[in-house]
């Protein structure tokens, strides 16, 4: 049976990551037309290397630190998928924060697991204060469809930021 927790504390070891399982091949994606939503093809695989998690991992610690939130889906000690709440509030009334990461390993994905990670971030974030989540969500059809389950709309407010650091995801939010 997996669990769903929030990292009280940054005691934890920085190779948590190194057998999770980002991959994932896009086929087809959704891309921002003329204020509408459109599906395209494009092929492209995302990967992460041991060197890329364990950057991850230091983003949690520091994340943890400065008063974000990370939470992880574990199986004994080996993580299958985890949110990451950042620290910051930003939008014209300061009522946004970013969910930066929301991932679930690969042979994971379809069991639930997403969503019960979603739900607890939704949760903490409320605890926080937070009024919505913000999300640059990946274009991929799949990654789409979850979110827009989930309840997820095109943002209101763009964080250009956060959008110039991946121009292809989607600028998403969620009203808690």
């Amino acid at each position: 049976m997996d669990t769903i927790r929030v990292l009280q504390s940054i005691n934890f070891d920085d190779s948590i990551l190194d057998t999770f399982e980002r991959k994932q091949e896009t086929t087809k994606v959704l891309v921002v037309e003329s204020n509408r939503l459109n599906e395209k093809e494009n092929r492209f695989e995302d990967d992460w290397t041991i060197e890329r998690k364990r950057e991850i991992v230091n983003h949690f610690k520091s994340n943890i630190t400065c008063g974000g939130a990370v939470i992880v889906a574990e199986q004994g000690s080996k993580v299958l998928g985890f949110a990451v709440i950042e620290a910051e509030t930003f939008g014209e009334r300061s009522t946004y924060r970013e969910l930066s990461y929301m991932h679930t390993s690969l042979p994971y994905r379809g069991m639930g697991i997403g969503r019960r990670l979603f739900v607890k971030a939704k949760d903490i974030a409320k605890q926080l204060g937070v009024k919505k989540l913000y999300i640059g969500a990946h274009p991929s059809v799949e990654t789409q469809r979850f979110y827009k389950e989930m309840g997820c709309m095109i943002a209101k407010e763009m964080n250009h930021e956060i959008y110039e650091r991946e121009t292809r995801d989607i600028q998403l939010e969620i009203t808690l």
